[in-house]
């Protein structure tokens, strides 16, 4: 069944505008276009609107979607990745969602909250133990302990949603066989690093190297390869390959 760029609008609460511009940036193709200019589409092209439509949800740039279900043709992997990603803002959510409930409550009550309520879900307590085993690791084996006094969790939140969605790209491109070498890869890498710029002093060497620490650390290299088997070797290998590009 064929569908006009009306009713695909209609159906997903996407514009018209919006449908156009997907069209001219590559993201999603009509499946047709008649003699008279009116694009039509599939049921292929439906699903990849939605799945386009998830990862907006997440907050992915138009140009890491694309590259990600370009990167993905296995629809049902790719929405088990989505699912595991929105399932984890789903949970920060469900937290932030408690503490908006337990505030009206008070104001409707006329009671004051109790200040460690107040921010439940919002504050950097949740950030202290969610890096609590890390730090214990590091400065067991290192002798190094992360500050925690002066996290700032929206900062933190930012950085979290940038790095699920380099890891996200990463998984990606391995399971699909991808190269190192690939420019997609390299790309992605060039865009990490220069969000990571913003407030640290890093360049393609250093990333290289922080990669190396993570492979060859048995913690971190667990975390990555309980994501997928082989990632903390990609990664080190794309990221080396990256830097010696640069050379």
């Amino acid at each position: 069944m064929s569908y006009t760029v009306h009713e695909v609008a209609e159906l997903s609460g996407v514009t018209i505008k919006t449908l156009y511009h997907y069209q001219k940036i590559g993201l999603l193709m009509p499946e047709s276009i008649a003699e008279n200019g009116y694009r039509y589409y599939g049921d292929k092209e439906l699903k990849r609107l939605q799945q386009i439509l998830f990862y907006r949800e997440l907050e992915f740039s138009l140009e890491n979607i694309k590259n990600a279900l370009d990167n993905e043709p296995d629809r049902l992997n790719c929405l088990r990745e989505q699912y595991s990603l929105i399932k984890a803002r789903e949970q920060r959510h469900a937290h932030i969602l408690r503490t908006l409930e337990e505030t009206i409550q008070h104001e409707e009550k006329g009671v004051p909250m109790s200040k460690e309520k107040m921010f439940n879900g919002l504050n950097k307590k949740e950030w202290e133990e969610a890096i609590a085993g890390q730090n214990e690791h590091l400065q067991e084996k290192y002798d190094y302990k992360i500050d925690t006094s002066e996290i700032d969790a929206d900062a933190m939140n930012k950085k979290a949603n940038e790095a699920a969605e380099f890891m996200s790209f990463m998984v990606t491109s391995l399971k699909n066989g991808v190269s190192v070498n690939d420019k997609s890869v390299s790309d992605a890498i060039e865009k990490h690093i220069k969000f990571m710029q913003q407030d640290m002093s890093i360049d393609a060497n250093g990333f290289a190297a922080q990669t190396r620490f993570l492979m060859t650390d048995d913690f971190h290299r667990k975390m990555m390869e309980d994501q997928q088997t082989g990632l903390s070797y990609y990664i080190c290998f794309a990221a080396e390959n990256y830097a010696g590009k640069l050379i």
